[in-house]
C-alpha cells in the first residue's frame, strides 16, 4: 500500500504556485481527496484575495522555488506538482528577464531538490502547446512526437521548450519516478481569467487580415481532472490537453457576440498595444503568433492513458459565453479607438497594395 492508502495516490503532496488562480485550485481540490494525507502549497507571495479562501486545507510555505533545498527530503514529500509558471511578461514584475528567471531557472532549481528527495516518486509538471511553437510551415496536428517547425518567437513558448527538457534529463537521473508532462491547450471556461479570455472579452477583438487561424481551448474544470489524475494515479508521459475540435478565430468571434477588428499583420502589433490601453491584460508574441497561424493538437493518447476525454473546444468556448454575457459596456472612447483601429488597419492594407502594384 502506498504512503496515501490507496495505490497510486501519494501521501505528501506540494505544489508549486499555489498562491495564483490555477494553483490554488488544484491544491484545494487534492487537500479534498481523503487518499492523500498532506498537501502543502509553496509560492514566495501572499495569496491572491480571490483564492485565498480555497486554501483553508493547504498548509502554506511562503517559499521561492531556489530556497526549497532540503525542503522536500525533510518533509517526506512523495509527490510535487510543478504549476508556478509565468505565460506572458509584465512590466510591472520586471518583464522578460524576470519572466524567464522564474520559468526556467526556478524549474531548473526545482527539479535540483527534486533529484535529492529521496521519497519523491511523482512528478507532475504543467506544460503548454506553446511547446510547438505557430507558424505558416505547422502540420494540420501536432502529436506529442512532433518537433516544432520553428522556435517559438514568444518568451513562453522557448521557456517551455527549456522546461521540458530539464524534464527529460530528471527523467534520466531519477527513473524510479513517475513523471508526467501536460501540455495544455489554453485554459477558457466560466471562471478562468487568462490572457485568452480577456482577449475574447473585448467588444472590439483585433485580428490579421486574411487570416482565420484554427484554435483549441481547454475548460478549466477538465485540466483540474487531468491534474488531479496525474497526481492520484500513474500517468508516465508527455500529454497534449485539448479539447476535441477546433473553432476557427471568426467563429469564436461571432458566438462572443464581438466584433472583429482586421488590421494588416504588420499592424498588429499596433493593435495589441490599443487592447492594453483599454485595459484588457497582457499580450506577447506567443499570443499574437497563435492567432495568426492557429495550433491544433492531437489528444488521443490521452483519452487512451487516462481514459477520459475533456469536453470540446466548442463546448468549453459556449461554457465561457454564457458566463460573460452582457459582461461588456462599449464606451464611446472605446468606439472611437475601434474604428481608429479599423481604419488604420484599410490605409496599411491600401499602402502595401500600392508598393507591391
Amino acid at each position: 500500500m502506498t504512503p496515501g492508502g490507496t495505490p497510486g495516490a501519494p501521501g505528501v503532496v506540494v505544489v508549486t504556485g499555489v498562491n495564483r488562480y490555477l494553483g490554488a485550485h488544484v491544491a484545494a481540490r487534492l487537500a479534498a481527496d481523503s487518499r492523500i494525507e498532506r498537501v502543502i502549497g509553496v509560492d514566495p507571495s501572499a495569496p491572491n484575495p480571490e483564492v485565498a479562501g480555497l486554501l483553508d486545507r493547504v498548509e502554506r510555505i511562503r517559499l521561492d522555488l531556489g530556497s526549497l533545498g532540503g525542503l522536500l527530503a525533510d518533509l517526506d514529500v512523495d509527490a510535487v506538482v510543478h504549476l508556478a509558471l509565468v505565460t506572458a511578461p509584465d512590466s510591472q514584475q520586471g518583464g522578460r528577464p524576470a519572466m524567464k528567471e522564474q520559468n526556467v531557472i526556478g524549474t531548473m532549481q526545482l527539479l535540483a531538490a527534486c533529484q535529492r528527495a529521496p521519497r519523491l516518486r511523482k512528478l507532475v509538471v504543467r506544460s503548454s502547446t506553446a511547446a510547438y511553437g505557430a507558424s505558416f510551415r505547422d502540420p494540420a496536428v501536432f502529436t506529442e512526437e512532433t518537433e516544432p517547425r520553428e522556435v517559438p518567437r514568444g518568451g513562453f513558448g522557448r521557456d517551455i521548450l527549456d522546461i521540458e527538457g530539464y524534464v527529460r534529463g530528471f527523467r534520466r537521473r531519477r527513473s524510479d519516478v513517475t513523471a508526467t508532462v501536460l501540455r495544455f491547450a489554453p485554459f477558457i471556461g466560466s471562471t478562468a481569467d487568462t490572457t485568452l479570455t480577456r482577449y475574447f472579452s473585448q467588444p472590439f477583438v483585433p485580428t490579421v487580415f486574411g487570416r482565420d487561424p484554427r484554435l483549441q481551448f481547454v475548460h478549466f474544470d477538465d485540466a483540474l481532472e487531468v491534474l488531479h489524475r496525474s497526481v492520484a494515479e500513474e500517468h508516465p508521459g508527455t500529454f497534449n490537453v485539448a479539447g476535441p475540435g477546433v473553432l476557427s478565430l471568426s467563429q469564436a468571434i461571432r458566438r462572443a457576440g464581438r466584433v472583429g477588428v482586421p488590421v494588416f499583420e504588420p499592424g498588429l502589433s499596433g493593435a495589441v498595444a490599443l487592447a492594453r490601453s483599454l485595459g484588457f491584460g497582457r499580450y506577447g508574441l506567443d499570443q499574437v503568433d497563435l492567432f495568426v497561424h492557429g495550433r491544433v493538437v492531437d489528444t488521443s493518447a490521452l483519452e487512451r492513458e487516462y481514459g477520459f476525454a475533456p469536453r470540446s473546444t466548442a463546448a468549453a468556448f459556449d461554457d465561457f459565453i454564457r458566463a460573460h454575457q452582457g459582461g461588456v459596456v462599449v464606451t464611446r472612447e472605446q468606439l472611437a479607438a475601434a474604428e481608429r483601429a479599423v481604419l488604420d488597419g484599410i490605409r496599411q492594407v491600401r499602402a502595401v497594395a500600392r508598393e507591391r502594384s
